[in-house]
């Protein structure tokens, strides 16, 4: 992990096309900004948590009753 101090309204660059940048520190809190193309999807670390058991569970439910109608 790369860990960098940042000042309100400084940004950090991902390769040449993500932008984040500290747009306000309130306490124990950070308000981001993030400028990126829209072919790059952008989740909250819970949201993507929840996305991705989400999936896991369709892709093992969809696999069993495929398995079962094979099978049948």
């Amino acid at each position: 992990m790369l860990a960098l101090s940042r000042k309100e309204n400084e940004s950090i660059m991902i390769g040449n096309d993500i932008e984040i940048t500290i747009l306000e520190i309130k306490g124990e809190q950070v308000k981001l900004g993030i400028t990126a193309p829209k072919s790059v999807p952008i989740y909250r670390e819970e949201v993507y948590t929840q996305i991705k058991e989400a999936n896991k569970e369709a892709a093992s439910d969809t696999v069993q009753e495929s398995l079962k109608k094979l099978f049948q």
